[in-house]
């Protein structure tokens, strides 16, 4: 569906793309997840045909964005980040406007206005002046500016900016519906967004591509990192944390004492194994009481701030 070919940017002597490549096949939702001054809306940007890179392509449905951007233009929905409305049109005006620069007309005009003003449920408003409605509203007039020819992709830039709480999950649902029928791009710096909305993750951090996959794939990338919990009733913690000490797969240790007695002991194994099976062995044959144990579990976040911090090769 989409094909990204190694694209370059460059702003004077910051480079903000750095042969940046990866696909988008039909039906994803693919959360494009970075730090602000990634390189996200500038992909974004050259993907719609809003800007030409330095070198590079984009192929949309086997069309280059550089040598036919006006027939990319027509299978692509765009929802800039900063949503540019007429704050002094009617909402069904300004949606009437944008569907004749989209080249509908007549019957096919209106059916499209009655389709996306029901998708984005904006019915009781679109006589209102667009200056006049909440950031909520705003954002669904700009989603449904992208829908208005029916595009097979959307490309929403950051799409719940400056949103409360409750826009914010409804914008989501409204996401993930049109995921159902649509190809979806959809850039983000908020972590929770791209895990709520997306079938897929990507992550750049300075203009190069550092991770792709599912979430629940990327989580695996710094599962190795993380640690058992590990709690018994004890006497005496000082000599199960003795016995840990000799214990060659561990590679290291904390515990605290609850208020209730129980000890919580925090353990890093060696080379990111799951001891847990062995740690109920070692219970066992040394008459630890065992009540709970649990492996922490990586996130999205782990796997995102380690990227991002760490240097990406040049």
């Amino acid at each position: 569906m989409i094909e990204v070919r190694n694209l370059v940017k460059s702003y004077g002597y910051i480079k903000a793309l750095d042969d940046v490549s990866f696909e988008v096949r039909r039906g994803e939702i693919v959360g494009f997840l970075g730090p602000n001054g990634a390189g996200k809306t500038t992909t974004m940007r050259i993907i719609t045909g809003y800007i030409y890179p330095d070198s590079g392509d984009v192929l949309v449905r086997g069309k280059s964005v550089v040598q036919d951007p006006i027939e990319v233009k027509r299978s692509i929905g765009y929802l800039p980040e900063d949503n540019p409305l007429y704050d002094d049109m009617e909402v069904l005006e300004y949606l009437q406007f944008i569907g004749e620069a989209r080249g509908l007309k007549g019957s096919k005009l209106k059916d499209a206005l009655d389709r996306v003003v029901t998708t984005v449920d904006i019915n009781h408003v679109v006589y209102r002046p667009i200056g006049e409605l909440s950031k909520g509203y705003r954002q669904r007039v700009g989603l449904a500016q992208a829908l208005i020819h029916d595009p097979e992709i959307l490309i929403l830039d950051e799409p719940t900016t400056g949103l409360d709480p409750t826009q914010i999950v409804e914008i989501r649902s409204l996401i993930k519906d049109l995921g159902k029928e649509k190809t979806l791009i959809i850039s983000t710096h908020i972590l929770p967004e791209a895990q709520a909305t997306s079938t897929r993750i990507l992550i750049i951090n300075r203009g190069k591509i550092v991770a792709s996959g599912a979430p629940e794939e990327l989580t695996q990338l710094a599962r190795g990192d993380h640690s058992i919990h590990f709690v018994v009733k004890i006497g005496s913690p000082e000599q199960v944390a003795g016995i840990l000490d000799q214990t060659p797969w561990i590679e290291a240790h904390t515990y605290r004492i609850r208020d209730n007695g129980e000890v919580e002991f925090v353990i890093r194994p060696k080379g990111g194994e799951d001891i847990r099976e062995r740690l109920f062995l070692l219970a066992r044959e040394n008459d630890w009481i065992l009540l709970e144990m649990w492996r922490e579990k990586a996130t999205l976040e782990d796997v995102f701030l380690s990227l991002i911090t760490e240097e990406v090769p040049s």
